[in-house]
């Protein structure tokens, strides 16, 4: 059933027609970047996110329509209004269509509508299986039209965000064709912005043609912004715009990178988009830092992670709480820089991220010197593991000096002065163990930690080791008396200092 018209006050259309009539206006309207007004246009079907449309009396085909359609809309303004759930309702309402057509075999319809509830998983954070659905679909589109392309260019931006550039760049180079067949303008917008932040990405790990590179992805945005302009989409505008400042940031151009970042910005807030306010103001975050402004920095990369949070947009989340955590260890805020790297760490492996994992964690060992020797260890481990696929040469040469920085660390930490006389050979021959000598190194090296964190004070030293004072004090003046000089000094107390409680009294 086809509808050529998208007027919705075509009276003469029967139920079933002017439904389809709605999804088809509907979907053109968020193609425009118009979700307000796309929600509109199925407001007599679909009230408002969480609910489920009203499909009673409809043809089954049309039913479907309109549940995966009200299943896209759901994923978009969810993403956009940064509802919690939103994407997980997508894929029930786009899993229920499918239904539809599955009990008349429609191949076309079903990957379509699986390559739509991928790309929800891509939102979640999840590419693994983004991009197994998404891989699955394309090979069961095999007419070449706009279904193909949003499929092709969904999948592209599965890869790089994934750090698999080149992947992504052979996707878009083998399809170019496909794409200069294309009339819709929104379409070889994406297709243009996909080979631009393609581009970009690659420019990182080839030094040598790094400003070529560049250069080319100025030119495809440029590109892309011709085509949104006739298009007139406001909120692709804006990720262009933030691209474009991005790359302006990679040459070191920061006027000019701010001056896009604030264009963009003021579209993003025209039309009220509030997630991509914030992924502007991540890239905001980053140029500041290229700056030296940390605290500029961290009070812009500190609102983006606000919002992420509430939108339950992990990945986003991730990397805002790793460009937090470089503003906060530039600042010398090592404890909350750690808990923020941290964090991003555990909000990315979550998810399956395991790449942006892997970079929070290798920035953590870059921006922080005073880790632990078991937490340097655990996070070049898994960085190196996490990262080991990565195409990037940058990000592989990190991983090298962070393994230098944690040998040097290491071997510091464990020996100090009497391993650094030794013979470095020693250390791989097997020598008997002193196992007392080696518990009593250990605790001293655990107690002289947390005297540190504390300042010197025994009080609160001896709480965060989970013990009394009066053990604490008690293990320094019998077994580790090397470690007295690092407590303050002992305040000896007056007979009303004794009537006092225990608790006053420490230091």
């Amino acid at each position: 059933m086809k509808i050529t018209s998208p007027s919705l006050r075509a009276s003469h259309l029967n139920p079933n027609e002017l439904a389809l009539n709605r999804c088809q206006a509907a979907l053109e309207l968020k193609d425009k970047g118009n979700y307000g007004l796309a929600r509109e246009a199925m407001e007599s079907l679909w009230k408002r996110v969480g609910e489920a449309p009203d499909i009673k009396g409809l043809h089954p085909s049309v039913a479907a329509e309109v549940l995966i359609c009200v299943g896209i809309l759901t994923s978009w303004i969810g993403s956009k209004e940064g509802i919690e759930d939103a994407q997980e309702a997508a894929k029930n309402l786009i899993s229920e269509g499918i239904t539809f057509y599955e009990s008349v075999n429609d191949v076309r319809k079903i990957a379509a509508a699986r390559a739509e509830i991928a790309y929800c998983y891509f939102r979640e954070g999840a590419f693994d299986e983004a991009r197994i659905m998404l891989t699955e679909a394309i090979q069961k589109l095999t007419t070449e039209g706009n279904t193909r392309a949003r499929a092709l260019l969904k999948l592209t931006t599965v890869e790089w965000a994934a750090s698999r550039h080149n992947v992504a760049l052979g996707i878009l180079n083998d399809n170019a064709y496909l794409f200069k067949k294309i009339t819709n303008n929104i379409i070889k917008a994406n297709y243009h912005n996909e080979l631009a932040v393609v581009l970009r990405h690659l420019a990182t790990s080839d030094p040598r043609n790094r400003g070529k590179l560049l250069q080319q992805a100025i030119g495809e945005f440029e590109a892309a912004d011709h085509y949104l302009q006739l298009a007139k989409n406001k909120v692709f505008r804006a990720s262009v715009k933030n691209n474009v400042g991005l790359i302006l940031l990679n040459l070191s151009r920061f006027k000019e990178a701010h001056r896009y970042l604030e264009q963009a910005r003021r579209l993003a807030a025209s039309i009220k988009n509030k997630l991509l306010a914030a992924e502007i103001d991540e890239s905001r975050a980053q140029v500041f830092i290229a700056e030296k402004k940390y605290k500029d920095a961290e009070a812009v990369a500190r609102n983006a992670v606000r919002v992420f949070e509430k939108s339950g947009h992990q990945c986003l989340l991730a990397d805002a709480l790793v460009t937090q955590g470089i503003a906060l260890a530039r600042l010398k805020r090592s404890e909350p820089a750690q808990f923020i790297f941290q964090k991003a760490i555990e909000v990315a492996h979550q998810v399956g991220a395991l790449n942006k994992a892997g970079l929070a964690a290798l920035t953590m060992l870059e921006e922080l010197d005073d880790l632990t020797v078991e937490t340097l260890y655990v996070a070049y481990d898994r960085a190196s593991d996490w990262l080991s696929k990565s195409q990037s040469q940058d990000i592989l040469l990190r991983v090298n000096a962070a393994a230098r920085k944690v040998i040097i660390r290491s071997r510091s930490e464990l020996g100090g002065e009497e391993a650094a006389a030794e013979d470095p050979i020693e250390a791989l021959f097997n020598k008997p163990v002193d196992l007392q000598s080696e518990v009593l190194r250990f605790e001293g090296r655990v107690i002289q930690r947390a005297l540190g964190k504390a300042n010197g004070s025994l009080t609160r030293a001896a709480a965060s080791l989970s013990m009394s004072y009066q053990a604490l004090a008690y293990i320094l003046e019998s077994r580790q008396k090397d470690l007295l000089k690092e407590r303050t000094p002992i305040r000896r107390r007056s007979r009303r200092d004794l009537a006092q409680p225990e608790s006053a009294q420490q230091s």
